[in-house]
């Protein structure tokens, strides 16, 4: 079964007068394991498929089903409970609390887990924390503020919280953008480890040598799949 499953999906904004069709008629199939990038020009449609796809965003047209389960009339707390279990996000800002050390932003979904009823105490949600940094290679930054860490170090830090809750699925979305080279690759090589190890990768780039990187590359173009490269067989 595919772990995400999208039928006809669409999305439009209305922008003063006019209708904005981001998205038109997305079919498509992702399964467990692959390693995907999903690219295009500004505009084509890329992270608004993200959005949806990571249940942060609705769609006006269309279907979505998240690992067999329909997605289409779930409330907000629902999506969210569904998201924090299934999900994590790689951005390309960071997104980190910069009063707060390396293993408390870690320690984030945690903390939403722990406020949606399962209680995890304190302990173990730093040490859980700690062992997601150590498998990003943050050993020694535990207790490192974001303002002390490097921008790669940063990116890091940022994985390391979308893995803390063991997730299926990666998204990251241009998780290159703010970095230089060599820690840009650094990153890439970790999505391949996380890759290996059973996660599924979704990354949204707009640069043809990041995509290269993926098994399987989805190009957008007017909210469209333009070519589909590398799909994998069920």
């Amino acid at each position: 079964m595919a772990v995400i499953q999208t039928k006809a999906l669409s999305r439009s904004f209305i922008r003063g007068t006019e209708q904005i069709n981001a998205l038109s008629g997305v079919t498509l199939e992702i399964h467990h394991g692959e390693f995907i990038a999903i690219i295009g020009p500004s505009g084509s449609g890329k992270s608004t498929l993200m959005y949806i796809l990571g249940l942060l965003d609705r769609q006006t047209g269309g279907s979505y089903w998240l690992d067999g389960k329909l997605t289409d009339d779930l409330t907000d707390d629902e999506r969210a409970a569904l998201r924090n279990q299934k999900i994590g996000f790689v951005f390309q800002s960071f997104h980190l609390l910069p009063w707060a050390t390396a293993e408390r932003n870690v320690a984030l979904p945690l903390v939403y887990q722990e406020s949606h009823g399962e209680s995890l105490g304190e302990r173990v949600m730093m040490e859980r924390a700690r062992e997601s940094l150590i498998a990003v290679g943050l050993s020694d930054r535990l207790k490192h503020k974001p303002t002390e860490l490097s921008g790669g170090q940063r990116q890091r830090v940022a994985i390391a919280r979308a893995l803390v809750n063991k997730p299926q699925i990666l998204f990251a979305d241009e998780p290159t953008g703010n970095l230089d080279s060599k820690s840009g690759s650094e990153i890439l090589e970790l999505f391949h480890k996380l890759h290996e190890s059973g996660v599924t990768v979704i990354m949204v780039t707009h640069d043809n040598q990041i995509a290269a990187k993926a098994d399987r590359k989805i190009r957008l173009f007017d909210g469209q799949i333009a070519e589909d490269t590398g799909h994998a067989a069920p």
